[in-house]
C-alpha cells in the first residue's frame, strides 16, 4: 500500500486550477485529488494516495473534453499514465484496454511522474490563455482570512 499524503502535489492542484481558469463554467462533480477511505481500501496502490494523481470531470458542453485532453496530454513529459473511457495510456508503453472496476467514463485520471509533483507549468498549452478575470477566480488561497480589527475608541 502506498502511503497516504495529507496534501496533493502542487502539480495535481494546478491541473484543476488551470482547468477552472480556462473553463470557469465547467462541472466539477468528478474532480478528485486525495482518496476517500473507500478508495484507499479498493485501490491501495493508487497514485491518489501519494497526491500524485488528479481526476478532471469530463464536461464537453463547458469546454472540458477529456477525450481531447487525453490525446493532448500524451505529449506531456510529466504524465505517468492517463485513464479515460476504458483505456489507459502509459508513458513508454502506449495505450491498452483498462480493466479496473471504474472505467473512468465521467472523468479523466491523470497520474503524475515521481519528481514532477512541483511542476505547475501549463497543463493545457493547446487551449490558449485564460482571461485574467478567470485566473483570479481560479486562484485558491491557503492563508487564513484576516480578522477584522475592532474599531478604535474615539477620543474627544
Amino acid at each position: 500500500m502506498k502511503p497516504v499524503a495529507k496534501n496533493p502535489t502542487p502539480a495535481a492542484l494546478a491541473v484543476l486550477r488551470q482547468a477552472t481558469a480556462l473553463w470557469p463554467k465547467r462541472k466539477k462533480a468528478s474532480d478528485g485529488l486525495l482518496p476517500s477511505a473507500a478508495h484507499i481500501a479498493a485501490s491501495p496502490n493508487s497514485d491518489h494516495n501519494t497526491g500524485f494523481a488528479v481526476d478532471l470531470t469530463h464536461d464537453p458542453k463547458n469546454g472540458v473534453d477529456c477525450e481531447h485532453i487525453y490525446q493532448e496530454m500524451k505529449a506531456d513529459l510529466r504524465v505517468k499514465y492517463l485513464i479515460f473511457k476504458g483505456r489507459i495510456w502509459q508513458a513508454g508503453r502506449g495505450e491498452s484496454e483498462y480493466n479496473g472496476k471504474n472505467p473512468h467514463n465521467k472523468h479523466l485520471h491523470i497520474s503524475i511522474k515521481d519528481g514532477k509533483g512541483k511542476d505547475t507549468s501549463n497543463w493545457f498549452p493547446w487551449a490558449g490563455k485564460p482571461r485574467l478575470r478567470n485566473k483570479v477566480k481560479a486562484k485558491v488561497s491557503r492563508s487564513k482570512p484576516k480578522k477584522k480589527e475592532a474599531p478604535s475608541p474615539k477620543e474627544d
